[in-house]
């Protein structure tokens, strides 16, 4: 399982690398993306619509809250959760 979780946070990092153009060293597992401003709100329903369909998962409007997507470990274990 640990490498599954490896995967999807390398997906994940590698998606909001190539389209916020943040540099890479900045983009950190436990970076805060919206408040270090790599992501905003239009970034977000992106990143949404990447996450459900890279790992054919489905967010309810209620998992649609910034804990969940706040971090690269925050979506890692939000997705984890899903797939389980």
């Amino acid at each position: 399982i640990m490498e599954k979780i490896i995967e999807i946070k390398d997906k994940i990092r590698n998606y909001i690398i190539d389209t916020s153009y943040a540099p890479p060293d900045q983009v950190k597992d436990d970076s805060l993306i919206f408040v270090e401003g790599i992501f905003d709100s239009m970034g977000f329903v992106l990143l949404i619509n990447f996450i459900e369909e890279t790992f054919g998962i489905k967010a309810k409007d209620s998992e649609l809250l910034e804990d969940n997507f706040e971090s690269i470990n925050a979506m890692a274990n939000f997705v984890t959760s899903k797939i389980n």
